[in-house]
């Protein structure tokens, strides 16, 4: 058997045993993505759907799955030529632009969408190259980042730059757009992280030059793995050392007794505003039979997301607040519904407090119209929480330049709810003069068929 032969049945098991797997908790170094796997041999190095060979490297591995909290992020595992983990990453991001168009006024233009990404000139490093990640999406766009080793320490690496380019020529996305070309925005960065550790920032970072705004956040990365084997020390960004040491949620065994502020959010991609959601919240928590309730104040809550033709996801965050995840889903091609929460808290006692239902059935609307409850809702999440909301109004799908379509509103906003107790209250009137009435001539023929003769 050749080395192609080889490699190309070693593929075919690998995918046959894990194409329906998930990608995380599995401590091998090459289980396919939870998808379909391709017959596919390039120089000897092996590629799986949606995996793009890296030069230089033994094998990249890449998958981007939609529905739940972790399959909304980018994730990369670059091996050497033993297939021992050089590079590790995992990420989201999305970036803004501002363009002057050929009528001298000003657009933005979101990208999100990274679906189609390919990775070409991602490679480990060697003793002359640093290691680097390059993402090439879209029409035109790229985005790299360059580590290096600092010459004067043995212990620490540098996040050096990032770079990302984008080509006005492609009209799709920049109608009318008055420069043509491509233009890079380069960011000196200049992290230092300590080799043996994995740097994790799960807060928003941002970085804004010129014309251009990035914003990651979930970043996981170690750019020289030690001994094949990512690290389980994590090196913390510096937001997110606040939020470890933030004021937490304070517990308590009453509600709330004030409502929370009704906030507006929003999110956006390449073809603007995908989705719209106003509404008040509070969280009801009870952990370890400790009750806690929370009000979410949307001016120190930060709102990303991204949406796709069956799904949407708002996620929330802040100081406290590690993420607040509403997945919305089209369902018999005609509505649309809250399908999934994911919510992870920081508690009083400075422990994270996590949970995800992924099987709701709330705010359920047609497409290309919005939901509104004005009324108080609870959104049953678990038995330890529910999240409570106030003036709620989401639009997850078909928004249209950017505002609400006309709403469908909750049976609780009904104008004819006040009919209900009437009709019952009718009812049970009702009811009870027929039994009086019945009563009364079962009572009169009983002494009728006792008269004397």
């Amino acid at each position: 058997m050749t080395r192609a032969e080889s490699a190309e049945s070693w593929l075919l098991q690998r995918c046959g045993r894990w194409s329906s797997a998930l990608l995380s908790g599995f401590s091998e170094p090459f289980p396919c993505c939870r998808c379909s796997c391709r017959r596919r041999l390039l120089s000897g190095i092996m590629v799986c759907f949606r995996l793009a060979p890296v030069p230089g490297c033994g094998f990249l591995l890449f998958c981007l799955v939609l529905g739940t909290v972790s399959s909304y992020a980018l994730e990369l595992n670059l091996t050497d030529s033993s297939k021992a983990t050089c590079l590790y990453a995992k990420w989201q991001m999305n970036f803004t632009i501002r363009y002057e168009t050929t009528d001298k006024h000003n657009k933005t233009v979101t990208i999100s969408d990274f679906d189609a990404a390919a990775y070409n000139g991602s490679v480990c490093g060697d003793d002359q190259n640093g290691p680097k990640i390059a993402v090439q999406f879209g029409s035109g766009f790229s985005w790299i980042v360059n580590f290096t080793k600092e010459a004067s320490s043995t212990s620490t690496y540098l996040v050096d730059s990032i770079s990302f380019s984008y080509d006005t020529n492609d009209n799709a996305t920049f109608p009318d757009a008055k420069e043509k070309g491509v233009f890079t925005v380069n960011n000196r960065v200049a992290l230092k992280i300590p080799l043996n550790d994995i740097f994790r920032c799960n807060s928003l970072s941002t970085l804004e030059k010129s014309d251009v705004v990035q914003h990651y956040w979930d970043v996981h990365v170690q750019a020289f793995v030690q001994n094949g084997t990512v690290s389980t020390t994590e090196f913390l960004c510096d937001k997110d050392k606040t939020v470890t040491t933030a004021m937490p949620i304070v517990p308590t065994t009453a509600p709330s007794p004030t409502k929370p502020v009704v906030g507006s959010y929003s999110v956006v991609n390449s073809n603007g505003t995908c989705l719209l959601a106003t509404m008040g919240l509070q969280l009801n928590i009870t952990h370890d039979k400790v009750a806690s309730v929370f009000n979410i104040n949307p001016n120190t809550t930060n709102a990303t997301g991204s949406c796709q033709p069956q799904t949407a996801l708002l996620r929330l965050s802040s100081s406290n607040i590690k993420y607040l995840d509403f997945v919305f889903a089209v369902k018999n091609e005609n509505r649309f519904y809250l399908k999934e929460v994911n919510v992870s808290v920081i508690l009083v006692n400075g422990s994270v407090y996590s949970i995800s239902n992924t099987n709701l059935s709330y705010w359920d609307a047609p497409l290309g119209s919005s939901y509104m409850c004005n009324k108080e809702q609870t959104v049953s999440v678990s038995g330890a929480l529910q999240i409570n909301t106030f003036d709620l109004r989401v639009q997850p799908f078909s928004v249209t330049e950017g505002k609400y379509s006309t709403a469908e509103e909750c049976s609780a906003d009904s104008d004819l709810n006040f009919l209900i107790p009437v009709a019952v209250g009718v009812a049970l009137g009702f009811l009870i003069i027929v039994v009086f009435i019945s009563y009364m001539i079962g009572r009169r023929k009983s002494r009728t068929g006792y008269q004397s003769v």
